[in-house]
C-alpha cells in the first residue's frame, strides 16, 4: 500500500497540471488558454506588470485557492474587483464551515428559495452564504473601523478598511480556512493596489448607506468614492507604464473590467498627455459578441477606443472562468 502510494505521488510529480494542459490543450478555446498563459508568462519574465480584474462571484467560487499564490508570487501587481469579490473572500475566510452547497440548484422552486431565505442563506448559484455567521459578523467588525476613521476625520478606500480588518488581526481568531487560500489576506500582506468601482453595490456598501441613514455614522465621505479610485488608478498607471509593459487580464465582464481599462483614454484624451496603451489583453468570457455588450466585445474593438493597439497581444477565451482561470494560474505557477 505504501509503495503504491509513493509510486502515485511520483507519477503526479512528474506530470503537473502545467505539463498536462501543455500536452492536451491544442485547439480552439484550449489553444487560446495556452497562448494567453505563455504570453502572460513572457510579459512577467521581461519585467512587465499584470493588472487583473475580477467580476461576478469569483471569491465565492474560491478562486483564492490559486489567486492568493499568484499574488504572493508577484504575478499580479494590481487588481480591480467588484465589491462582492472584495467582501466575499472575507465571508468565506470566517464562515466557510457554515456555507451550504446546493448541487441541484437548477431544480429549486420559489418555495425552495424561500426556505433558504428563512434559514438566512443567501444563494450564489450552487453556494449559500450564511447571513449571520458571515455577512453580519463582518459588518459589525467593519463598522467599528468606519466609526474609528470618522472620529479621527480620516477617509479611506473600501479595500483599505478590509486591509485594516486583516492586518490588525480583528478577525484572525475566526478563520475557518487556511489563510494562505485567501486572496485578500495575500493582497493585504503585500498592500496590493486594489480598485473597487461601484462598491456601493455590495453588502458592505449597502450596510454603510444604512448606517448613514440610521445615524450610526455621520459622514458619508468616510469611505472614498469610485471617482477617487479612478484618480488613484490614473496615478498608478502613469507611474508604472513608462517603466514597464502592463497587461490587462480580465476575468468576466462588467464594471470590474469596463472601469479600469478606461484609464488609458483618460490620460491620452482627457488629460491630453501621452502614455502607451496596455501591452497585453486577455479576457475569459461567456458573453455573446453579437449582443452589443462591452463584455462580449472582441479585443480589436478596444483599439477604436484607444485602449489597445494593433501591437498589443490579444486573447479571448470563451469559457467558464471558474474552470479556465485556475488552469492558467496553475500553468504560471508551474503546478
Amino acid at each position: 500500500m505504501v509503495r503504491a502510494a509513493a509510486f502515485y505521488i511520483c507519477l503526479m510529480a512528474s506530470a503537473p497540471v502545467r505539463d498536462y494542459i501543455t500536452k492536451h490543450f491544442r485547439h480552439f478555446n484550449a489553444a487560446a488558454l495556452i497562448d494567453s498563459a505563455r504570453a502572460y508568462e513572457d510579459l512577467i519574465d521581461r519585467g512587465g506588470k499584470m493588472f487583473m480584474t475580477l467580476a461576478g462571484a469569483m471569491s465565492t467560487a474560491e478562486l483564492g485557492l490559486s489567486l492568493a499564490e499568484m499574488i504572493r508570487s508577484n504575478k499580479i501587481h494590481a487588481i480591480c474587483c467588484t465589491g462582492a469579490n472584495l467582501e466575499e473572500d472575507i465571508f468565506n475566510l470566517v464562515a466557510h464551515e457554515s456555507y451550504v452547497r446546493v448541487p441541484n440548484y437548477r431544480d429549486l422552486t420559489s418555495a425552495d428559495e424561500q426556505k433558504l431565505l428563512d434559514r438566512h442563506l443567501a444563494r450564489v448559484t450552487d453556494t449559500c452564504i450564511p447571513e449571520e455567521k458571515a455577512i453580519r459578523k463582518i459588518e459589525k467588525q467593519v463598522f467599528q473601523l468606519w466609526k474609528r476613521a470618522e472620529e479621527k476625520g480620516q477617509r479611506k478606500f473600501p479595500h483599505e478598511f478590509i486591509y485594516e480588518l486583516l492586518n490588525e488581526g480583528h478577525i484572525k481568531s475566526e478563520y475557518q480556512i487556511d489563510p494562505k487560500n485567501s486572496w485578500m489576506v495575500a493582497a493585504a500582506e503585500k498592500n496590493l493596489p486594489i480598485v473597487v468601482p461601484g462598491w456601493e453595490d455590495s453588502t458592505l456598501g449597502n450596510n454603510f448607506a444604512a448606517r448613514i441613514i440610521r445615524g450610526d455614522l455621520k459622514n458619508v465621505h468616510t469611505v472614498k468614492s469610485g471617482q477617487e479610485y479612478m484618480i488613484e488608478l490614473t496615478s498608478w498607471y502613469k507611474t508604472n507604464r513608462p517603466k514597464s509593459d502592463i497587461g490587462f487580464f480580465q476575468i468576466g465582464g462588467g464594471i470590474a473590467g469596463d472601469f479600469p481599462i478606461c484609464v488609458v483614454p483618460i490620460i491620452n484624451y482627457d488629460l491630453k498627455e501621452e502614455v502607451d496603451v496596455w501591452s497585453y489583453f486577455c479576457q475569459i468570457s461567456d458573453s455573446t459578441t453579437s449582443y452589443g455588450s462591452y463584455s462580449g466585445a472582441v479585443p480589436n474593438e478596444k483599439i477604436t477606443w484607444g485602449k489597445l493597439s494593433k501591437q498589443s497581444s490579444k486573447f479571448i477565451i470563451e469559457s467558464d472562468a471558474t474552470i479556465v482561470a485556475p488552469l492558467i494560474f496553475a500553468y504560471l505557477l508551474k503546478w
